[in-house]
């Protein structure tokens, strides 16, 4: 370049005192990988297609009669599950009385066993319904159960857009399932 600056200047960036903290990882969910394609249930969902597959090769936890908690693979804690109905269906008020009840009895177990093994100092529960509420994936319902711990959000979500998780997914998926109580016994926590 006629100024003096190389191009390989440019491409870098100028030094800035900041430290980077690189999260490639992050592209697949902001370009929309595992993200139904139209609102149809099948292969296309993510949420369609988890519970067809082996529980750990899909990181579910848990499975219920008509719902299912599996690992949310971009979390934004360790232990960030989701509760989902296995029945394809958007809206809440569009659930059957049994998705109702035992989507909300799986998000307590999920609150217990997540107490049990993380001892979080509390949680953030919700659906987001519909993409302008914040649905990464608005065709299939689900509730988040977020554990959280005091000062759990630092620096990095605010200047880096990444979260610092001190676990892999198949061993926080693993140590949920052992913890899980078996629905054939009674929970003693009940």
């Amino acid at each position: 370049m006629s100024d003096g600056v190389e191009p390989a200047d440019v491409f870098a960036g100028e030094p800035d005192g900041f430290q980077r903290l690189w999260t490639p990882h992050r592209m697949a969910y902001i370009g929309g990988q595992d993200k139904p394609t139209d609102d149809e249930p099948g292969d296309g969902c993510p949420f369609c297609r988890q519970p067809t597959l082996g529980d750990e090769e899909a990181l579910i936890v848990a499975r219920g009669t008509v719902s299912y908690v599996v690992l949310n693979l971009y979390p934004y804690n360790s232990g960030h599950l989701l509760v989902c109905p296995y029945r394809h269906v958007a809206d809440y008020t569009d659930l059957t009385d049994d998705e109702v009840a035992e989507v909300a009895s799986l998000t307590r177990t999920a609150m217990r066993v997540v107490r049990a093994v993380y001892a979080p100092h509390g949680f953030n529960l919700g659906m987001n319904q519909g993409p302008v509420a914040g649905a990464g994936i608005a065709a299939h319902l689900h509730q988040h159960v977020v554990p959280r711990w005091g000062g759990d959000s630092n620096f990095l979500p605010i200047v880096a857009r990444s979260r610092a998780l001190p676990e892999l997914l198949a061993d926080t998926r693993a140590r949920l399932a052992a913890a899980w109580p078996d629905p054939t016994t009674t929970d003693p926590k009940g």
